[in-house]
């Protein structure tokens, strides 16, 4: 099966950038089709499960978001911090940065959930990748943010149990988040057990503020 771009053409070029394809590609019944697809262009993003295992507490943000406003919902969403990998960064060099930007906390432990998975790939090329973060919660809290950049994200601490279950019961609605916590879930025993009986060496050695 094979589909080809045949014409390529930016429609829209502000903060955000949309692009139109031509494309002519295979019909698994046989022969083939021409399509029209618009496509979303804004890069790729990282997300950072934050996890203190000695509390056994996760970090979240909570941010006013424009896409569930548009969609009639409370747009103060529970989430992860996110943000947009920039040229030249790797997800975990931009995970550090956003981190510290929306919650003040520097981190340097960390561990890769997933490299990089596709957000919508019906209308966007854009992956997100997630990773996690030992942070120590005793740092954490307060209001964050560029304000240049119209930013005001709260900081929320999370019993891990909370946490998985607001995931399984489907009232964390953001998928990152929701995917981070599954496998939380999967995974806390053995963050728990790796990092949580060293928890002063840990502390000292790689958190910071």
């Amino acid at each position: 099966m094979k589909a080809k771009v045949t014409k390529k053409e930016r429609v829209f070029d502000g903060f955000f950038k949309v692009d139109q394809f031509n494309i002519k590609a295979d019909k698994h019944g046989g022969g083939t089709h021409d399509l029209i697809r618009l496509n979303f262009e804004r890069g790729h993003a990282v997300t950072v499960l934050g996890y203190d295992p000695i509390r056994d507490e996760v970090l979240l943000v909570n941010e006013m978001r424009s896409g569930i406003l548009a969609a009639n919902e409370d747009p103060y969403e529970d989430a992860l911090p996110a943000g947009a990998i920039d040229e030249g960064e790797t997800a975990i060099e931009a995970g550090k940065r956003e981190m510290e930007e929306e919650t003040g906390v520097t981190i340097n432990t960390l561990e890769t959930i997933h490299a990089g998975a596709y957000v919508s790939p019906g209308g966007t090329s854009e992956k997100i990748s997630i990773i996690m973060a030992i942070v120590d919660m005793s740092k954490a809290g307060g209001i964050h943010g560029k304000e240049e950049e119209g930013e005001s994200i709260k900081t929320v601490i999370m019993k891990s149990d909370e946490f998985i279950s607001k995931v399984q019961k489907s009232e964390l609605k953001d998928m990152k988040t929701a995917l981070a916590g599954h496998w939380l879930l999967s995974n806390k025993e053995r963050l728990q057990s790796k990092y949580g009986l060293n928890a002063k060496k840990v502390k000292k050695s790689n958190l910071s503020r």
